[in-house]
């Protein structure tokens, strides 16, 4: 189950937007304050408001809490007053925001300007057999967690720290246990080309496996796990902490252990904000083989070598093989107003802010250089 759609109507910087996705990989780009991380946060938050309980066994007014609860933690308005989420530019006036999902199920949710924890919610979904949602979104937000892990899920739990919930959710996976032991041994002991053999013994996918060996590669290395601490074991130079590695690396090493736990899956909907840091030219194909593996990626970015990457993949496939499916989506504001430009390519936008700022800076070079 992908996302297939979103609508959104007086939500914060948006007076009416509609979006169809790729159900593979969106590469969403715009200046700053033109929208990106919103859309991502109003789909994840959504999205999370209803798979973290057991639908069946809720009624109307308990999915409501769930959903209209997520949305204040992802958006963190003052007083938990979802109000404060309608577009100013409204008068005061209602928003709404829906979600398609696959072909026929849909959430809505709908709320004034004058409400504070209510809202009106519509879910229509088909769920699986253990009674959840059938898909499972991870934010990585653009600060990485991977190395705060050990303490930051037992402090969120206990103050009120101004982060925003995503970053707890992402603590709460990582937590989470390895699928089976033979996975465990892999991360202690093994490098990525030798432990391959024992991946493929366990409940692990071939293209899991596949998307593993991939990320490996980058980090020349494996990731290791002890008592909620997390380490680097590169090959040749021995084990380092989390917090001594490159940003990154770290969050390259969170997407491998998030495989590793299961959490990213066939069933998966992957929001990465911003991956600018540390970006290599791989991660662009190992993004795609997660794809492939059926997780549905979207990637929020103003940076021209995250964008690029990914449009030499759409526009210069492999010899012989189709293009991966790639939306590339740009946000642009004309006349106070926040609108898109979609296309398989970055060459079929008009409107691109990374190539624009790109030739500019380009531009100022030759001033500078050879004189007006």
């Amino acid at each position: 189950m992908k996302i297939s759609s979103l609508e959104l109507n007086n939500f914060m910087l948006f007076d009416k937007l509609s979006l169809r996705w790729s159900p593979k990989i969106n590469i969403i780009s715009g200046e700053n304050s033109t929208g990106k991380t919103t859309l991502i946060k109003a789909m994840y938050a959504v999205l999370k408001g209803v798979s973290e309980n057991r639908l069946d066994k809720m009624n109307k007014e308990e999915i409501e809490g769930s959903l209209v609860k997520k949305i204040q933690g992802v958006f963190r308005p003052d007083d938990d007053k979802i109000g404060r989420l309608v577009s100013r530019g409204s008068g005061g006036g209602r928003a709404s925001l829906s979600l398609g999902i696959g072909g026929e199920d849909s959430v809505s949710v709908g709320f004034s300007g004058r409400q504070d924890r209510h809202a009106d919610v519509s879910v229509n979904i088909g769920v699986a057999e253990d009674g959840t949602a059938p898909y499972f979104p991870v934010y990585i937000p653009p600060k990485e967690m991977i190395s705060a892990t050990e303490h930051f899920q037992s402090l969120y739990e206990a103050y009120h720290i101004d982060f925003e919930e995503m970053y707890y959710d992402l603590t709460k996976l990582l937590d989470r246990p390895l699928q089976t032991g033979s996975i465990h041994l892999f991360i202690r002991k093994l490098f990525v080309k030798r432990c391959l053999q024992i991946i493929r013994r366990s409940r692990m996918s071939e293209q899991q496996n596949s998307v593993v060996e991939s990320f490996g590669r980058i980090i020349n290395g494996s990731v290791v796990q002890r008592d909620k601490k997390f380490y680097l074991k590169m090959k040749g130079k021995g084990e380092f902490e989390m917090g001594l590695v490159s940003e990154g690396y770290r969050k390259l090493a969170t997407i491998i252990y998030l495989i590793y736990s299961g959490s990213l899956n066939e069933n998966s909907i992957l929001f990465w904000d911003e991956p600018e840091t540390n970006m290599n030219p791989m991660i662009a194909e190992a993004v795609a083989k997660l794809a492939e593996m059926g997780v549905q990626v979207f990637i929020t970015t103003h940076d021209y070598f995250v964008q690029q990457s990914f449009n030499l993949l759409s526009a210069y496939p492999a010899a012989g093989a189709a293009p991966p499916e790639i939306k590339f989506i740009s946000l642009y504001k004309e006349d106070d107003r926040l609108l898109f430009e979609e296309g398989a390519t970055v060459s079929e936008l008009n409107h691109n802010s990374i190539m624009e700022e790109f030739d500019n800076l380009y531009d100022r070079e030759q001033d500078l250089i050879y004189g007006n």
